[in-house]
């Protein structure tokens, strides 16, 4: 089948829309994500046994079972219990709660490669813990993580067409719906292929951009 450019340009419209859908998921999930991935980091990080294993148990739970899964539980379960999502909020807490475990793990590297000293020094100084961690240990511990950060940020965006399993009508999944309509994929499918090409080097340079600016203020 040869790519028609009139065609294409017909249905970009229509695949802009339903990427305006995948950047909100992306966007909002990393968000959840790097929230929610710090508090489970400083969690893990605790004196307190009762606070460091349970976290540490729910990181190594969502790690180990398939995104998919979780998203197919918070659609489908949490109404049996009465907690109902639409499906983009479920799909973006999902996708936020899954990557925040992975999150988590780079923080806490980052955490403990700030040197022992800084904490002394703090203690020399009477500052509290929490003040401690705020003004100085995160101040160091961000920086140097920020391009593995930047990889589950890319890594997310590639994972949203997962979001159609409960009806997100995303990139792909509207793609697909105007193959399925006219019998031609090969246009929608290779523009959702550049689009997300684009976007993830996009994503990238980004990235590199805020690692340099970074690096420079350090």
């Amino acid at each position: 089948m040869i790519f028609d450019w009139s065609y294409a340009w017909d249905i970009l419209p229509q695949l802009g829309r339903a990427l305006a859908v995948t950047l909100q998921a992306t966007a909002l999930g990393m968000a959840l994500a790097l929230t929610l991935g710090l508090a489970l980091a400083l969690a893990r990080r605790s004196r307190h046994r009762l606070v460091a294993w349970p976290v540490a148990a729910f990181v190594e739970f969502v790690r180990s079972t398939p995104l998919l899964v979780q998203i197919f539980f918070l659609f489908y379960v949490l109404p049996d219990i009465g907690v109902q999502l639409t499906p983009l909020a479920a799909g973006v807490a999902a996708l936020g709660i899954h990557y925040a475990a992975y999150c988590s793990e780079v923080y806490r590297a980052g955490l403990e490669a700030v040197p022992k000293g800084q904490w002394e020094a703090a203690a020399a100084l009477n500052l509290g813990r929490w003040r401690t961690l705020r003004a100085i240990i995160i101040p160091q511990a961000i920086p140097p993580v920020v391009p593995a950060l930047g990889n589950y940020l890319v890594a997310m965006f590639k994972d949203t067409p997962l979001l159609s399993a409960i009806t997100v009508l995303e990139l792909l999944q509207t793609a697909k719906l105007i193959g399925s309509e006219t019998f031609r994929y090969v246009e929608p499918l290779t523009l959702v292929g550049l689009l997300f090409l684009v976007l993830s080097l996009v994503s990238a340079a980004a990235i590199q951009w805020a690692e340099r600016r970074l690096r420079l203020e350090t």
